[in-house]
């Protein structure tokens, strides 16, 4: 801009503030980018497989035990199925030699929060373990129930805000959905994609509730 002939120049103070604010907006602003678990099919393909899926009344519920289910077994060294979720999820995770993680970011895709410990981060169950044995996995044996306890090929364990994790427990998508509305396609889709797998049945009302959520997609 010119004024009386001369050119007016800003202070290089203001121009590095005004800098300043818009990389803090940008920043403030973006989508954090969050790593996936592999295997989530598509919207049609999932409901291909909605419609595949047993639709049977869950059972045996009384005899479920946790420990039934051997879980965050050791995957490789001294990492186990916990610590490689937190590695393959997490933004420049460093590990200490016992595999834990002492610094890092992950972003719960079900609330949008990130995280900078990971004492704040659950390793969450897309079926939990009491929904997929009151599904099916009553009859399954251990050694099956384990690998589906540690699956990292598919899209069934997910980082997440623990308190989140808890909130959802082991209720299936008719009672429990993830808070982010732009979520819940995507963890239909995974939902489903498990169940479908792994072989196990679906409840009216879940089946009900996974078509409803593949029509946001």
């Amino acid at each position: 801009m010119r004024s009386e002939g001369h050119v007016v120049r800003r202070p290089l103070s203001a121009v590095t503030a005004a800098l300043a604010l818009a990389i803090a907006t940008v920043t403030l602003t973006a989508t954090p980018a969050a790593a996936i678990p592999p295997n989530i099919p598509s919207a049609s393909t999932a409901a291909s497989r909605l419609a595949a899926l047993t639709v049977a009344a869950e059972s045996h519920h009384s005899s479920y035990d946790r420990a039934l289910f051997p879980h965050w077994t050791t995957v490789s060294g001294s990492c186990n199925t916990r610590e490689e979720v937190l590695k393959r999820d997490g933004s420049g995770v460093v590990v200490d030699s016992s595999c834990a993680a002492v610094s890092g970011s992950w972003y719960s895709p079900y609330d949008g929060a990130t995280w900078y410990a990971a004492s704040d981060v659950d390793i969450d169950h897309m079926v939990a373990l009491a929904e997929a044995w009151s599904s099916g996995a009553w009859a399954w044996t251990t050694a099956r129930r384990q690998s589906f306890a540690n699956d990292l090929g598919g899209p069934q364990l997910w980082a997440v805000t623990d308190n989140v994790n808890q909130a959802k427990s082991d209720q299936d998508p008719a009672t429990w959905q993830p808070p982010l509305p732009g979520e819940r396609c995507r963890y239909a889709r995974a939902w489903i994609q498990v169940k479908w797998y792994w072989g196990l049945s679906t409840d009216s009302a879940e089946k009900s509730a996974l078509s409803g959520m593949l029509g946001t997609c």
